[in-house]
């Protein structure tokens, strides 16, 4: 006689709803053994008695084998599943209990997280090595590859350390470029003024080809970062997207110092993997199923830039945890790594209004600096640049809530470069508006310098550059559209406005050259119909 199963309350959860639903199915099709069962769905009597138990979402798979030897439709099931599985995933979750959190999901591990970063010793190691070897040392990888992180958490810390063996420097000092790379970097390149090295670490180096398109400082400022370093007090330790790499190449004394001191971010190793995986479950007083290590090895170990989608795929199989135990139930329960963090984003798009959608996407893409030949990357943001309304701020903090989002001191960008590939929608909407994004991003730029010119008309718009931005960003009533924040609309206006007065000045100066043309060949007509009646009249001798 089979065991009894324990009663399930389907309005405990989806999960526990979506097993009540199978069991009802069972109970339809005459409650047949689970032996008979298995032989139609081709698994086990367990693992499809587990399916109906309540206890965790099943597979998708196995939920399609239940319903099938049951007499269910598959397409009716799949949908219930999804149905289940979404809701699984837009279960309320304690925001604060996160921050005990041994995985940091999107974010980058900190300083302070030194005791949860693990896999990259070797490569601390040799980056510290060459840190102390040399003046200018570039650490190059693909995004995602960990780049900030073995920065923050693993060079750092080991620099601090007092058993580290050699002179560690007297000050450390760590920024990215950002939109004005000029008074980011320039104040940094002066060492501290005491004996011994200070150490400059520049991350996201790209951004001083992704955020600046004048050249002409970009090189400026190279030069002045290699004097800079050729002292005997300031080392200069750079890291850089591998796409960016052949950007650097263009400075040829950029390019001399990378080629003898660079460092490549390899892809981990499974061993690395795992302990990345496991180590810090383990700091943590929790125990990582040795099925979902082994799932989460095979899912990123041909990815070297999917770090940053397992850390947040972890986060959430740690929010969802069983006890203290983390489960591949719960790991396939979200997708996966891939499927985690556009569960994550479409949870918090699908609770938005179609307005709060609306506005949610605007602010999205502003963050997002597009290509047309390499990867797409993100683009910090002063807040100041966000239209300040009571609307806007509510879902740009629900953006920020939900970890889509980062801020840092007043700017605020995607939370990993990971969001514009890995989350559908994004990409979608990058995709089919990049030609536009490119010139939004353009005239964000013309703004500013407007702005700081004090709104000096000679840096308004004028010819193609004003025809292609009315185009894009001016409604059929002549205003601006509603994602331009106030000092875009205001130079987009007074470029329309300045066009429109010098169009006019320009056709009454073209009506007046021809009154006076007119009247010139009135004068010139009349003076030689004169002449030539004069002419004719005249007495000959």
């Amino acid at each position: 006689m089979g065991r009894r199963e324990k009663e399930l309350d389907p309005a405990s959860g989806p999960v526990q709803a979506f097993a009540y639903e199978l069991r009802q199915l069972r109970t339809a099709a005459g409650n047949p053994p689970y032996r008979e069962l298995a032989r139609q769905a081709g698994f086990s009597a367990p693992t499809l008695s587990e399916a109906a138990s309540g206890r965790r979402l099943p597979s998708l798979q196995v939920a399609l084998a239940y319903a099938s030897a049951c007499g269910g439709e598959a397409t009716e099931w799949e949908r219930r599943w999804r149905d289940a599985q979404g809701d699984a995933v837009r279960e309320t979750v304690d925001e604060q209990d996160t921050a005990a959190s041994p995985y940091r999901g999107l974010r980058r591990y900190e300083t302070s997280d030194q005791a949860l970063f693990f896999g990259r010793d070797s490569l601390v190691e040799e980056l510290l090595a060459l840190t102390s070897a040399h003046r200018f040392v570039a650490l190059v990888g693909a995004s995602g590859s960990g780049k900030s992180s073995i920065l923050r958490a693993g060079l750092i810390p080991a620099l601090r350390d007092p058993d580290a063996t050699g002179p560690a420097p007297v000050a450390i000092r760590i920024c990215t470029p950002g939109s004005d790379p000029d008074s980011t970097l320039t104040p940094l390149l002066t060492p501290a003024d005491t004996d011994g090295d200070t150490l400059l670490i520049i991350d996201q180096f790209e951004e001083l080809f992704t955020l600046q398109d004048d050249r002409a400082l970009r090189d400026r400022l190279i030069g002045r970062l290699l004097t800079a370093c050729t002292t005997d007090r300031l080392r200069v330790l750079i890291a850089v997207r591998a796409d960016f790499f052949g950007h650097c190449a263009n400075h040829p004394g950029l390019a001399r110092v990378i080629n003898r001191t660079h460092l490549l971010t390899a892809a981990m190793t499974s061993t690395q993997l795992r302990a990345a995986v496991t180590r810090p479950a383990a700091a943590a007083g929790l125990v990582v199923e040795r099925a979902l290590t082994d799932r989460v090895l095979a899912d990123v170990a041909t990815e070297p830039g999917a770090l940053p989608l397992l850390s947040h795929a972890l986060l959430e199989v740690w929010r969802r945890r069983s006890g203290k135990t983390l489960t591949l139930a719960a790991y396939q329960a979200i997708d996966g790594v891939h499927g985690a963090i556009a569960h994550t984003a479409e949870a918090v798009f699908a609770d938005l209004s179609d307005t709060e959608a609306d506005l949610a996407r605007t602010m999205l893409l502003r963050l997002i600096s597009p290509s047309h030949e390499g990867a797409d990357t993100r683009r910090p943001v002063p807040r100041s640049e966000f239209i300040a309304d009571e609307r806007r701020t509510a879902v740009l903090e629900r953006l920020i809530a939900a970890r889509l989002l980062a801020v840092d001191s007043d700017t605020v960008e995607l939370a990993h470069e990971a969001l514009i590939t890995a989350w559908p929608r994004l990409h979608q909407w990058v995709t089919s508006e990049r030609d536009r994004l490119h010139e939004h991003r353009r005239l964000t730029e013309a703004a500013g310098t407007w702005e700081a010119l004090a709104r000096d008309g000679g840096a308004l718009y004028r010819g193609v550059l004003l025809v292609v931005a009315r185009e894009y960003f001016l409604a059929a009533d002549g205003q601006p559209i509603d994602e331009l924040n106030d000092s875009e609309a205001e130079f987009l206006l007074a470029s329309v406005l300045a066009h429109e007065t010098e169009r006019k000045e320009a056709t009454r100066t073209a009506r007046r050259v021809q009154l006076l043309s007119f009247l010139l060949i009135v004068l010139t007509t009349s003076a030689l119909a004169v002449w030539l009646t004069w002419f004719l009249n005249r007495e000959h001798p």
